[in-house]
């Protein structure tokens, strides 16, 4: 066990090609993360109301899932590393025309394609990345891939809500568009290492990968909560006449850094169930205090338990997705994780969109501790159901009595 764990430590992660796909990776995260908690009000500033906020995130959600099933039969006709700067371009330009929309209408139009490019994106980083990291050590470099992301989420709505305080929303945007514009740059010196391992089947244009499904129902739960964070968190904050609301971030982000340091090494070790439970409950008692909070002293414990928890989700699930899968089907697993994941997000913007604009920007993240709730009830059935299994296989008189 020893040795295997030094042969292991020992298989290099550090490439550069990793380092500068982190980089990247990490700018993208940034310049989106400005938007979440600035582009809500920018949205009330063209005489938009708490449902045309859900529509707009939902309607950028639609475009990137409507695009992810067709990254794998992209990926035979064109080098992925060109895919993905071309998805970073339109990142680029769509961020910085934001500001050239009049209306409500006009700026559904941008976030449609924005969405295009970020489904680009997304899902030609994970299976790049996934093609630089060792597979021995996938769990671990994961884990650090998103660490700069994690770095960026702790800095973007920060520096968003800096920027538009002090500057306004041209310069919000046009910051955006040469942060992504920086990354774009930075994917150029990327060196893939399976270039010459095209498949040699035809790759048909699937909606979902199967044998992922389960992991990515698990993200679809937990993305309803994450969008409730990131679309409404600011004016749920001016709701309870909170403070600081950059610095509830930055502490998400702060707690999601710290646990992706040993989650990554927890799941080469020992599998997802290890983290999934623990995590999921710690995420769920986050949005309890969050709900409940009546101080800022709770409003950033409730950061801070969140950000833990999800900080180890995401990686887990992601990681568990890609070695579900063969090499060369890394492309539909990370589609179908990312669009389960963004349908999460973006139909959850929606529905607690209904939910602030009914009753309240509290009573919406009852909602998402609902569906924590069932992502832990049907993650725990589907522990138990496996343990059922072992010990039928395991107990020849249990398996002639099923």
């Amino acid at each position: 066990m020893r040795t295997g764990a030094k042969a292991k430590s020992s298989v290099k992660l550090w490439s550069l090609s990793f380092i500068f796909l982190m980089i990247a990776n990490a700018l993208l995260f940034m310049a989106f993360e400005m938007l979440l908690p600035t582009l809500p009000l920018f949205v009330t500033t063209l005489g938009g109301n708490a449902t045309q906020i859900g529509l707009v995130t939902g309607i950028f959600m639609i475009s990137a899932i409507g695009v992810r099933p067709f990254a794998g039969v992209l990926a035979t006709k064109m080098n992925k590393k060109y895919l993905l700067i071309i998805g970073a371009t339109i990142s680029t330009l769509t961020t910085g025309a934001y500001y050239l929309a009049p209306n409500i209408e006009v700026l559904m139009a941008i976030r449609l394609v924005h969405g295009a490019g970020f489904g680009l994106e997304t899902t030609y980083f994970a299976t790049i990345v996934a093609e630089v990291i060792p597979k021995e050590r996938r769990g671990e470099g994961i884990g650090y891939f998103g660490v700069g992301e994690t770095v960026a989420i702790s800095i973007g709505p920060m520096v968003g809500i800096l920027l538009l305080d002090v500057y306004g929303y041209q310069r919000l945007f046009l910051g955006g568009m040469a942060i992504l514009l920086l990354a774009t740059l930075s994917l150029v010196v990327v060196k893939r290492k399976a270039e010459d391992a095209l498949p040699t089947q035809k790759i048909r244009v699937k909606l979902f990968e199967k044998r992922v499904l389960f992991p990515a129902f698990l993200a679809l739960f937990t993305g309803v909560a994450a969008g409730g964070i990131m679309s409404y968190m600011s004016l749920y904050a001016l709701e309870k006449s909170f403070e600081h609301v950059g610095l509830f971030f930055f502490v998400v982000a702060i707690a999601g850094f710290v646990v992706r340091f040993f989650s990554g090494r927890l799941f080469d070790k020992y599998g997802p169930s290890v983290i999934l439970i623990p995590a999921g409950i710690i995420a769920l008692t986050g949005l309890c205090v969050l709900y409940m909070a009546q101080t800022s002293t709770s409003f950033f414990v409730a950061a801070f338990l969140y950000g833990f928890g999800f900080g180890a989700i995401f990686p887990t699930i992601q990681t568990w997705c890609l070695n579900l899968v063969g090499e060369h089907e890394h492309e539909g697993a990370m589609a179908t994780f990312f669009n389960f994941f963004d349908i999460g997000i973006g139909g959850g913007a929606v529905l607690l969109g209904l939910v602030a604009a009914s009753y309240s920007y509290q009573a919406l993240y009852l909602v998402a501790i609902a569906f924590y709730i069932i992502y832990l009830i049907m993650y725990t059935m589907y522990e138990l159901h496996k343990i059922i299994v072992r010990k039928r296989v395991n107990n020849p008189r249990l398996k002639s009595q099923a």
